[in-house]
């Protein structure tokens, strides 16, 4: 435990000040780490905790007591970070720690639970297979180091010392999956008491606020959902096969615990969101539309209050159920300050005096807000990353399109800065990864504003399989590796050119994880529409991949990606860059971690070593100590100069960036 150093105090509450630098935004500052990713209020309003980065890269827990300013940094074990963590009541805050393994997927939980006192006193390991009863400042008795994962679950209204947890033995995760329970924790000394049995494996839970286990679900060995009920004395689950066939999974319960949020099909199409009365089981919808799923429930002043729905069809928005409830008016006025920005709240204390507000967009990676409610005032509170100048960078356009079978999808184009509908830009397809239930986003991303903010428009496309848009469009991407999903990025690109956004002379292709795959299946699959295209930690030979997960997984996931990818030796080879590069053209650079655990970096060597037995040199960018997409803020500033240096030598350099405001 470490008192909180001079950069948290100097922001906390004060106003912010934004620092007007010439030319396009560094490299160095685009890679640099958020200095906070998240801020929740005690319920008692009386202080904060925050997820924050220090100098050295690790995430932190950072308490602050309002009233004096003062506050401390609860600091992980080495080479962990703080993942994330809850309010249990005014005097406990409980969080977990990860492995932060590269930059590209979520870090890696360790499955270990710790509580610490809001004042920063008695930081206690409640679960956790390192649990060392002789730690200094441990009050554990009873509890004993266990060979498991454990997860917050939920709070128990009234009860300021227990919380449910799920706990998955690792004895107990077999070849078919993890078989998961819960359990009434004390946050004083990790003494725990079984409470409920998962029904089926890989299950979530869903519990009241009084702390009755009352839902299971999850998808089944063959993709199938699965969604359990039972009452609040416990008992048999029960399965709720219509709620099942319909894929109505549960969100959240009200805060009277009376109805259940849950996420249904829309009314008469699309998508929804309804409430449940557990008691008749019967569905009333309060919100649907027509193109995207909800992103989630739109939180109110109070912790567990709901106002509405949030949702992204192209920006994110909230659609509001009543206007007159508490917050609502509050709300829209922030937004009224910051027009076509992502406004919503995201923690608030259990009365609703006071909650925390976050504004973000595009431009903005984000500044979070505190709202006092009596003086009806909203106050800045801290900004993840004070050093990005919003006017130095590049806006986000959503846009709409048909692909050549008669889809429609949606994407973003992300201009140079000032040059927001200019036509015949030089242009970088932008693919993300997955791919399935992975979408990308209008919201601030440093990997997209390296390419917009050196000149270049950047196209990115949420293709069949991408999330958010209904389990049908997932589905759609089955089986279409090299096939439909990349006639989507093709079909994409082409409708870049025809609106006169691309110089279709000047298109590159890049992306990381599936996106390296489809970056490099795009060059050989469509060979005149790129002249350059960037792997980064990709994929490049589905047979190989496809046994590593066969040899390394559960038959649960080895059973997803069978289902997703397919397993016919024949197509997965034809659909292989690896396998198609008599068809190249595109001058080729691949990025590499060399403790990826995800893709292994044997990927990227054999293409480049098959690369070069035809005589073709590949850019070559391999970090010995990186993972899954890189981490160090010094490895990733040198990947962005890399990478600007690669477009720039193919399609030439970007359009110069419009002359600043005065």
């Amino acid at each position: 435990m470490k008192p909180v150093t001079h950069w948290l105090v100097g922001l906390l509450l004060c106003g912010l000040a934004m620092v007007a630098l010439a030319g396009p935004v560094s490299f160095a500052d685009l890679a640099r780490h958020p200095r906070y990713t998240m801020v929740k209020i005690s319920p008692d309003g009386t202080h904060i905790a925050a997820s924050a980065v220090l100098a050295n890269g690790q995430t932190v827990l950072s308490l602050v007591d309002l009233a004096t300013r003062k506050g401390v940094n609860i600091t992980p074990r080495e080479g962990d970070d703080v993942e994330d963590f809850w309010w249990v009541s005014p005097k406990y805050v409980v969080y977990d720690e990860s492995e932060h393994l590269g930059g590209w997927d979520a870090p890696l939980a360790t499955g270990e639970l710790y509580s610490v006192e809001a004042d920063g006193g008695s930081p206690t390991m409640i679960y956790g297979y390192r649990m060392n009863s002789t730690e200094a400042g441990t009050r554990i008795q009873h509890a004993e180091p266990e060979a498991g994962s454990a997860a917050f679950l939920a709070r128990i209204d009234g009860d300021p010392y227990h919380i449910l947890v799920t706990v998955t033995p690792w004895s107990a995760t077999g070849s078919l999956g993890t078989l998961t329970f819960v359990y009434r924790m004390d946050v004083r000394d990790g003494v725990k008491t079984r409470v409920a049995s998962a029904p089926i494996r890989e299950a979530s839970f869903l519990a009241d606020h009084h702390g009755h286990v009352r839902f299971a679900f999850g998808n089944d060995i063959d993709g199938h959902a699965r969604i359990y009920m039972r009452g609040t004395d416990g008992g048999d689950w029960q399965l709720l096969g219509q709620a099942s066939q319909d894929r109505d999974w549960p969100i959240a319960f009200s805060a009277d615990d009376r109805t259940v949020w849950v996420a249904c099909p829309g009314k008469p199409s699309g998508f929804g969101v309804c409430r449940l009365d557990p008691a008749t089981r019967q569905l009333t919808h309060v919100w649907h539309n027509r193109a995207v799923e909800s992103t989630t429930l739109a939180q109110g002043l109070a912790e567990d209050s709901v106002i509405g729905v949030r949702f992204t069809d192209g920006r994110p928005a909230i659609s509001v159920f009543d206007n007159q409830a508490p917050g609502v008016k509050a709300l829209i006025g922030l937004m009224q300050q910051y027009p076509g920005e992502d406004v919503h709240f995201v923690s608030g204390t259990a009365d609703g005096s006071k909650a925390i507000a976050l504004v973000q967009a595009d431009v903005d990676p984000g500044t979070f807000f505190l709202y006092d409610r009596a003086a009806n005032k909203f106050s800045p509170l801290l900004q993840r990353a004070a050093w990005i100048d919003p006017d130095q960078l590049g806006r986000a356009v959503p846009y709409t399109f048909k692909t050549r079978d008669g889809l429609t999808e949606q994407g973003y184009v992300t201009y140079p800065p000032g040059k927001q509908g200019a036509r015949d830009l030089p242009l970088v397809v932008f693919v993300h990864g997955g791919p399935y239930g992975i979408r990308d986003w209008w919201r601030y991303d440093p990997y997209v504003q390296a390419l917009a903010t050196r000149g270049y428009a950047v196209l990115q496309v949420n293709y069949r399989g991408s999330g958010g848009y209904g389990y049908a469009f997932e589905q759609a991407g089955w089986h279409q590796w090299g096939a439909k999903m990349q006639d989507d990025v093709t079909d994409a690109t082409r409708w870049a050119i025809a609106q006169g956004i691309a110089d279709k002379n000047r298109i590159c292709i890049y992306g990381g994880s599936y996106g390296g795959y489809a970056a490099l299946e795009g060059a050989v699959d469509a060979p005149d529409l790129y002249k350059c295209t960037i792997g980064y930690v990709g994929v490049y030979n589905l047979p190989a991949m496809l046994d590593r997960r066969d040899a390394a997984e559960t038959l649960y996931a080895t059973d997803f990606w069978k289902r997703t990818m397919g397993t016919d030796q024949t197509v997965l080879e034809q659909h292989s860059p690896i396998y198609q590069l008599n068809n190249l053209k595109a001058k080729v650079m691949l990025i590499v971690g060399g403790r990826d655990t995800i893709v292994p970096p044997s990927q990227g060597e054999d293409l480049r070593m098959a690369l070069l037995q035809r005589g073709i040199k590949p850019v070559w960018l391999y970090k010995a100590g990186e993972w899954h997409g890189f981490y160090d803020p010094a490895n990733i500033a040198e990947l962005f100069a890399k990478v600007d240096a690669f477009v720039a030598a193919n399609i030439g350099p970007g359009v110069a960036a419009a002359p600043a405001k005065q």
